[in-house]
């Protein structure tokens, strides 16, 4: 066995222009820490008790491109205003020694009026029933706007003391939701085939490695192997697109899986205690909270949660692809990210093993391959980040008695 401090865990790696003190990258999985669309110091907290935790590099989540893309008041919309307070934690972070990113994204159908200030968009007309709310379908000139905004985002993110963004072009936002025959079902230039379908990521993407060449920022895309469904894409399409990601030179393609709108445990792979996310949502949102309450689990489909679920489908894209690619998706133990690493894959980024435990990377360089985080997987975090903030339930006193027992506390 391979000694605890030579393993390429704890190797610096050059991403891009970036160079990372380790391989593991705490994931865009959404803290929930803003207050009306700005950083607050909660936010600043948690990501300087990652960075101080030992990770290479921490990601703040979520943060929109433009107004329209918002979806929760605890969002993060980049803009010259927020600049500073995002450089106090940017500042922050170095000095703990990590490097630090932020993703850029649009949430497309999954926005209400309230927070976007606008009619919901997305890739085509409907109704998105998990949100729910009717959306319209972008026109091509608001395309290239959005795209410009992309490339703006990078801008910010750089006057923000940023090291790097990741661009969210999975889980059912926007640009998947392009990308997504499911939800594209455009007969113009940007719908059709998988060329067309494609398009708008290109449009974006360009915008994004302009900007980030001249800022001298590294890029990551999130990408989605598969939907989750059988109308949704699946992995030798996905295949293909990765590929064309791949062609803009990106530092990094994070392979993930799961569409919030049809099938979100697919993203993060559990149980989802749904007493527990329709106890956290507010009474302004009173028809899904009894409607998530009494058929969430029936509505949501669950999936057992088990180390390194998307590691298989993950290893199709190693042996596809020639760039640097990383692993995300269900590492809470040593031996895990060892696997992974020990498949060609050249980072990984993980969320809940440091919700559970901020400090879980330097656990594991002091302890052995045995070290383990403390994360049980009842996803207490997830039932209750997008209405309140991210918290592990180990962390949490006088939880009501609903809770305790859905979650066997």
């Amino acid at each position: 066995m391979k000694d605890i401090k030579d393993s390429k865990l704890f190797t610096p790696y050059k991403m891009g222009p970036v160079t990372l003190r380790n391989r593991v990258i705490r994931s865009a999985a959404f803290e929930s820490m803003g207050k009306d669309f700005a950083p607050t110091q909660a936010l600043k907290d948690y990501h300087v008790s990652v960075a101080r935790g030992g990770v290479g590099m921490t990601t703040l989540a979520y943060a929109s491109i433009n107004r329209s893309g918002i979806s929760f008041n605890s969002q993060l919309w980049l803009r010259d205003e927020i600049i500073p307070a995002l450089k106090d934690i940017t500042d922050a972070v170095h000095k703990e020694g990590a490097a630090v990113g932020v993703q850029i994204g649009h949430c497309g159908n999954m926005t209400h009026w309230s927070t976007a200030g606008c009619f919901p968009v997305s890739a085509s007309n409907g109704f998105n029933l998990y949100s729910p709310t009717f959306h319209r379908k972008l026109k091509p000139a608001e395309l290239k706007e959005f795209a410009k905004d992309f490339g703006k985002a990078v801008i910010t993110a750089h006057d923000a003391g940023f090291d790097s963004v990741e661009v969210h072009a999975g889980h059912g936002y926007l640009i998947s939701q392009f990308l997504s025959p499911w939800t594209n079902r455009r007969r113009d230039e940007f719908g059709g085939s998988l060329e067309n379908r494609m398009r708008f990521m290109n449009m974006c993407l360009e915008e994004v490695m302009e900007q980030a060449a001249r800022h001298n920022m590294a890029v990551l895309v999130k990408h989605n192997m598969e939907d989750g469904f059988r109308s949704g894409i699946q992995v030798p399409e996905s295949i293909e697109i990765a590929k064309q990601i791949e062609k803009f030179g990106v530092h990094g393609v994070v392979l993930s899986s799961g569409f919030v709108s049809r099938a979100p445990m697919a993203v993060m792979r559990g149980r989802i205690p749904t007493k527990t996310m329709g106890y956290y949502m507010g009474w302004n949102e009173w028809l899904q909270k009894i409607v998530v309450s009494l058929f969430g689990q029936w509505m949501i489909k669950q999936y057992d949660f088990e180390e390194c679920f998307f590691l298989e489908n993950a290893k199709k894209f190693r042996a596809a692809l020639k760039g640097p690619l990383v692993y995300v998706g269900g590492l809470v133990s040593r031996e895990g990210v060892e696997r992974v690493l020990d498949e060609g894959f050249e980072m990984v980024q993980m969320a809940r093993a440091l919700i559970n435990d901020p400090a879980f990377v330097n656990k594991m360089l002091e302890g052995d391959f045995s070290t383990r985080s403390g994360c049980d997987h009842k996803d207490y975090c997830i039932a209750r980040m997008y209405s309140v903030d991210m918290k592990c339930c180990h962390h949490c006193e006088n939880l009501p008695r609903v809770i305790r027992k859905e979650l066997n506390l």
